[in-house]
């Protein structure tokens, strides 16, 4: 189930528990991995090199970053979260486990859920997600995570 919007601290506490929300599929390419590669500084050959990774990894080819898996959360919410505040910001994580590889290739999702939700000050909250992030295949998830935003109404 889905709470048609949440434009207030109240909407975000009714939805608490109840409320479901998944994304729209996203395809994690060789030109993303590459980009997050060199954003990151992070050029692991079971990243980056394509020949070498078919030939000596155990996954049979490029696999994306933990991280650039995670880093797609917060597009992930905003894409598929009807959430209406004067100002959202990132908070932090709580746990984040990575599940199973994502392969060059595959697409993923996330689905969120509201675990908990606390008042920080008047008129703003503070929100544990739930996400589990969904490849194609619908096997063993890429990555779960319990994920903290702070939201101003």
């Amino acid at each position: 189930m889905s709470v048609a919007s949440l434009q207030s601290a109240a909407d975000v506490f009714a939805a608490a528990g109840v409320a479901r929300y998944v994304s729209d599929w996203t395809t994690i390419d060789q030109a993303r991995v590459n980009r997050f590669a060199d954003a990151t500084g992070d050029h692991q050959w079971i990243h980056v090199d394509a020949e070498r990774a078919q030939r000596d990894s155990p996954f049979g080819g490029t696999i994306a970053h933990g991280f650039l898996t995670l880093s797609l959360v917060p597009m992930w919410l905003a894409q598929c979260v009807p959430l209406t505040a004067r100002i959202s910001v990132n908070y932090g994580l709580n746990r984040v486990r990575f599940m199973s590889p994502v392969r060059v290739g595959s697409r993923l999702r996330a689905v969120f859920a509201i675990d908990a939700v606390s008042e920080t000050e008047a008129g703003s909250v503070q929100v544990t997600w739930r996400v589990t992030v969904e490849g194609e295949d619908g096997g063993k998830p890429a990555c779960v995570a319990e994920f903290i935003t702070r939201h101003t109404f």
